[in-house]
């Protein structure tokens, strides 16, 4: 088959907007290898052909008798790989390291047998593909934060290694229906979404990243992906030549305006980008604005803003999408004009327009690949750095290879702006959150090793426990044994791990001295008595006062909340007086530490406090949670205490939390603790208004099950001719399974609104 067009140009048999998949024709297994090495020859004319061709042939040697789980040979995903790479007209050391990537790995090659036959370049790449390779066969435990730390160093030494992977990815993901396991399936999917998606985004790679996203999203919310893809059908067949007559409309527009239009080109989003709005604006279907996107491409930058006026001029504006982005370009390069208009004459449909010019659209398209440096002439490489400079750090470890490692330590963790990344003194990685301090490092190395932190070197020179850390230090942390947790740490640690074990170390010395007070000043009440005391002739007292045990209640007496007295009149009745009646309530015991803050004691505590999974509780609380506002795991809280009920915990956006504004007292400290068994099912409350009819309601409750939702209550709040508003009580696992449950909702037929309550 001949190889024409742009660099996208040879799709074949590919979903529409795929990339660099090339078709050949029948032939010998050479005949591919010489089409790859003619492919990349096409566009760079230094390629070392023989190279390539004699890379496709080891590859094919090395996995002789290896199959894909369709049956295929092996050898047709890295020449898949290395056709989608030069749909991005990359190196000839990239292309042969895509045929090369997976012979380390899986078959018997060594890097020293490659580096005699290609060269130190493809070896190091090669290494690098194979280290990320590794870390996804390891265990399905491993976090993946973790790989994807791991996977950004990799990226770092050479920005090759990232777009190797990537492109390995891409065709994986494009095979992950031959996949037989579903959990595989799943995995690969969420692991695509959360980790290489992003990161395609942030280099820039927007067609690679779109098809990640719209396989993944079909793969992982089959239901969601269905019913918008049914909705897109709709629309289409209601307007079949809608997108054509926009399209001719805008040319005359900007041609009556003089302005020079080099292409205009009409589009549908895809189901992920439709569902990823529904999801993060809160609006239904038919509310969004920009179904439709139209891409203008004029000559230069000031016909950019001379068609923008055009566009403006003949359509109405929607308020709030007009985006600049070519004066404050994306941090990744990209540059374009978007803006929304409506366009009457065509059934008031509003349309999205983007504006660029053919430059800025490469960048848009191909990101870093874009401006890859070995395809241009020095001239080629200078002009890159003036028109793009987010892309000259990139450049310079390329070609100051000797500097790389040093400027490693610089530039390897951009990408997550909200973390920093440090190294301890044998050189793991350690992530933490943006601001954190040594004390922080500590504990994320070992709960034991902040427990006995004293100091800390940063850098090999002795710095404050409260300096915040900085991308690429190496901290090492000066321990001193039977050391504890200082408490003024907690006033400057910003890390979930380091606050939750210095709390937990304040309430347990709280504690411990609450119930050496108690228990002193029960033994002096005794004495004073003329009586011998004992844990054991108090026991009556701690059945009598309602506590749980004799800890608690020394603890409760500690705190000053049981006299000592009463103690010993609920061991010894005879020695009272005439009888006292209790507190109307029950004794109560301290709240965290805070002055004021009371709780009821234990044996009113519904279930434990593992079963809810919160943190900032004294061990023994009464726990429920608000049915005003109903939080689930993820949710922002706060905790409430109430005298008889003990702590009841809010959603931080509760509007009932007003009404406790003066009681500042009674307001505790609370958040998920996940690691203490959060991961069981939490009722969330939904209001949903459907279309009054059975079928609608039937579809609302098919969707809810679907998405693993268990409906434990179902309300008709109001009815009406046309639609009726229902409370759903669901059970769901947190915060991010809720939400997929109400953007599924959002995108079912018949279901108008679907909102949560809140209180």
């Amino acid at each position: 088959m001949p190889i024409t067009g742009s660099p996208l140009g040879w799709v074949a048999h590919a979903p529409e907007g795929a990339i660099g998949t090339l078709a050949t024709a029948p032939g010998t297994a050479g005949d591919e290898g010489r089409q790859l090495a003619s492919l990349v020859h096409s566009y760079d004319p230094r390629t070392d052909v023989a190279a390539i061709e004699r890379a496709y042939e080891v590859a094919r040697q090395a996995h002789e008798g290896q199959r894909r789980e369709n049956g295929d040979p092996y050898i047709g995903h890295p020449l898949a790989v290395a056709q989608i790479l030069a749909g991005y007209r990359l190196d000839t050391a990239t292309i042969v390291t895509a045929l090369l990537h997976d012979t380390v790995e899986d078959t018997g090659l060594t890097l020293g047998k490659l580096e005699k036959q290609f060269g130190a370049e493809v070896a190091r790449l090669v290494d690098g593909v194979t280290k990320l390779t590794r870390l996804e066969l390891q265990s399905e435990r491993t976090k993946q934060a973790e790989n994807f730390r791991k996977l950004v160093l990799a990226m770092s030494e050479d920005i090759r290694v990232l777009l190797v992977k990537l492109a390995d990815r891409l065709h994986n993901v494009r095979t992950l229906h031959l996949v037989v396991k579903p959990e595989k399936r799943q995995r690969v999917a969420r692991e695509t979404m959360e980790i290489y998606a992003p990161l395609a985004e942030r280099i820039g790679m927007e067609a690679l990243r779109t098809e990640l996203q719209a396989i993944c999203f079909r793969e992982l919310q089959p239901d969601a992906f269905q019913t918008i893809s049914a909705r897109l059908a709709f629309l289409h067949g209601q307007g079949a030549d809608l997108i054509e007559e926009v399209t001719d409309d805008l040319r005359r527009k900007l041609v009556a305006a003089d302005v020079p239009v080099m292409e205009i080109k009409g589009r549908e989003k895809s189901a992920y980008s439709i569902w990823l709005k529904m999801h993060e604006k809160k609006v239904e279907f038919e509310q969004l604005s920009d179904i439709m996107a139209f891409r203008v491409i004029v000559p230069d930058k000031g016909q950019c803003y001379a068609a923008l006026g055009a566009v403006h001029s003949a359509y109405r504006v929607v308020p709030g999408r007009f985006k600049d982005y070519i004066s404050t370009p994306k941090p990744n390069g990209y540059q374009s004009l978007h803006t929304g208009v409506t366009v009457p004459e065509r059934r008031n449909a509003k349309i999205e327009v983007q504006i660029r010019t053919p430059e800025m659209h490469e960048v848009a398209e191909y990101g870093v690949a874009a401006h890859w440096i070995y395809k241009q002439g020095p001239e080629g490489a200078q002009a890159t750095r003036r028109r793009y400079p987010w892309v000259k750090d990139l450049l310079d470890i390329l070609e100051n290879a000797g500097e790389a490692q040093d400027f490693l330590e610089h530039t390897k963790l951009a990408l997550h702006q909200d973390q920093v990344f440090c190294f301890t003194p044998k050189g793991d990685l350690i992530a933490l959150p943006r601001g954190s301090t040594p004390v922080d490092f500590a504990y994320q190395v070992h709960s034991q090793v902040g427990d006995a932190c004293v100091g800390a070197k940063i850098n090999g020179q002795i710095r404050p426990l409260r300096q915040p850390l900085e991308n690429g230090d190496q901290v090492e942390i000066i321990t001193a044994r039977g050391n504890t947790p200082n408490p003024a740490w907690e006033r400057f640690v910003v890390s979930g791990k380091a606050k939750a074990r210095i709390r937990r170390f304040v309430l347990a010395r709280q504690r411990e001295e609450s119930r050496e007070q108690g228990r002193s000043a029960i033994a002096r009440a005794f004495r004073q008595e003329g009586l011998d005391f004992s844990e054991k002739i108090a026991e009556p007292a701690v059945k009598a006062l309602k506590q749980p045990g004799f800890d608690e209640l020394c603890i409760a007496v500690g705190g000053g909340h049981i006299a000592p007295r009463d103690v010993l009149h609920a061991a010894v009745p005879e020695l009272r007086g005439p009888v006292r009646a209790l507190h109307e309530g029950l004794p109560l015991t301290p709240a965290r530490g805070k002055p004021g803050a009371t709780v009821v004691p234990t044996r009113q505590a519904r279930r434990p406090e593992a079963a809810y999974g919160i943190t900032g509780l004294v061990s023994g609380m009464a726990v429920s949670f608000a049915g005003c506002c109903h939080p689930v795991p993820g949710d922002r809280i706060v905790g409430i205490v109430t005298t008889g009920k003990g702590v009841t915990i809010h959603n931080a956006e509760c509007s009932t939390l007003t009404s406790f504004a003066a009681t500042p007292e009674r307001f505790i400290d609370v958040d998920w603790d996940t690691a203490a068994g959060a991961g069981g099912q939490h009722v969330a409350r939904l209001s949903v208004v459907t279309a009054n009819d059975a079928a609608a309601v039937a579809a609302m409750t098919i969707a809810m099950a679907k998405q693993d939702g268990k409906i434990q209550s179902l309300k008709f709040v109001h009815r009406a001719a046309d639609f009726s508003e229902l409370t759903v009580d669901l059970e769901v696992k947190d915060l991010r399974h809720l939400s997929g449950v109400i953007a599924t909702l959002r995108a079912t037929p018949g279901i108008e609104q679907v909102e949560r309550a809140k209180g």
